[in-house]
C-alpha cells in the first residue's frame, strides 16, 4: 500500500523535483545545525581553557609569593627591621 503510494508520487515530475529539492533543503539545514554546534562546542573549549590559564597564572603567582617568604622567624624579624616586608 505505502510502496504503492511513493512510487506513485515519483511517476509525477513535479513531486520528484518538490521531493529533490526538499532534500537538497533538509540537508543544508542538517549542515548548517552541525556548524552550529561545532560552534558552541569550540567556544566552550575556548572557555575552558581561559579559565584553565588563569588558574595556573594564580598558583604560578601563590608559588612565587611562597618561594619570597621569610624561612623563620629570625628572617621574619630582620625583615620587618629594615622594611622590606
Amino acid at each position: 500500500m505505502i510502496a504503492g503510494l511513493l512510487t506513485g508520487f515519483a511517476a509525477i515530475p513535479w513531486i520528484r523535483t518538490a521531493l529533490r529539492h526538499g532534500a537538497i533543503a533538509l540537508t543544508v539545514l542538517l549542515f548548517l545545525f552541525a556548524l552550529r554546534r561545532s560552534g558552541e562546542r569550540t567556544g566552550r573549549l575556548a572557555e575552558r581553557l581561559e579559565n584553565l590559564e588563569e588558574t595556573n597564572d594564580v598558583q604560578r603567582r601563590m608559588l612565587e609569593a611562597a618561594a619570597r617568604r621569610p624561612r623563620d622567624r629570625n628572617e621574619l624579624a630582620d625583615r620587618l627591621r629594615d622594611g622590606r616586608f
